[in-house]
């Protein structure tokens, strides 16, 4: 009986989404276009903690763009996971649907933005050598910036070029990169852009300072590579402990699938089962977090 009335509420919500989209095309100008388009590089307030921001933070550093551009989409989507969840399981796929998704999105964006943000830092002492290069063949250090900023590769280009935007709109060099060193939120970021800032209010000899910032970053590189290897042991662990269970129960379902079954068709088995579903996803949160502070 719950089925169709799930699956009438799974239309009636994207029938509604398409109406809501189809107006808001409607009523975009191309005025608006223009000022969206200016003000997708302004820097944003530190002040600013609101959800939506969190999330368009998260986007833009995992290089996906912003999620209005198909927040209605992947709203649809979710909307039907849930409702085919409700028809294949009754309450725990809709729990599970409501649950799964956002959870896989948070760790997908977090295994992008990680990957993203160690390929820029391995980049940008080559942009920083540049720069150095460009200065002693007499350029300004805005130039030389923007410069090696050009000459650089993806995904390090692609993430400055924030700071080329911002530039081009009035903002001075320092604060645009400082901007840009707080939303990925990086040390080796923000010590370039306390550099330039320092070499823009009292001066001195911006390309000695640059030559030691690239001498510390690759210093601290070569520390990191050092402690993955001195504590590899201890993340192999840390696996095979998040592991061991699930392959535990996958050995079960190949060898004796009744015991399993047995156990979910009970009604004491089932709160097991699900009681130890959760301490394994609380579980392997915590490794994770242990492992990211290794």
């Amino acid at each position: 009986m719950w089925a169709p009335l799930i699956l009438i509420f799974v239309c009636l919500t994207l029938l509604g989404l398409s109406i809501r989209l189809f107006l808001q095309g409607l009523r975009k100008t191309a005025t608006e276009k223009v000022l969206n388009r200016l003000a997708a590089g302004q820097p944003q307030l530190a002040a600013e903690k609101l959800l939506w921001v969190g999330l368009e933070r998260m986007f833009l550093r995992a290089g996906l763009g912003r999620p209005t551009e198909r927040f209605g989409l992947w709203l649809s989507l979710w909307a039907v996971a849930m409702g085919l969840g409700f028809v294949a399981a009754d309450w725990i796929g809709l729990l599970l649907m409501v649950v799964v998704p956002p959870l896989a999105l948070r760790l997908y964006i977090a295994f992008l933005y990680r990957r993203r943000i160690k390929r820029m830092i391995e980049q940008l002492p080559q942009l920083l050598d540049h720069t150095v290069r460009s200065l002693k063949s007499g350029r300004t250090l805005s130039d030389a910036v923007m410069g090696s900023i050009d000459a650089s590769e993806d995904p390090l280009k692609a993430a400055m070029g924030r700071v080329q935007r911002n530039v081009q709109l009035g903002v001075n060099l320092p604060d645009a990169v400082s901007d840009f060193a707080e939303l990925y939120e990086q040390d080796e970021l923000r010590m370039f852009a306390l550099g330039l800032k320092v070499n823009h209010r009292y001066g001195g000899n911006a390309s000695e300072l640059l030559e030691n910032l690239i001498k510390l970053i690759r210093e601290r590189d070569q520390g990191a590579r050092q402690l993955r290897a001195l504590t590899g042991e201890t993340r192999m662990t840390a696996w095979v402990l998040g592991a061991l269970p699930l392959l535990l129960v996958s050995y079960f379902m190949l060898t004796n699938p009744g015991y399993m079954l047995g156990m979910w068709n009970d009604a004491g088995g089932r709160q097991m089962l699900i009681s130890a579903a959760a301490l394994q996803v609380v579980g392997s949160l915590a490794l994770w977090r242990m492992l990211r502070s290794v």
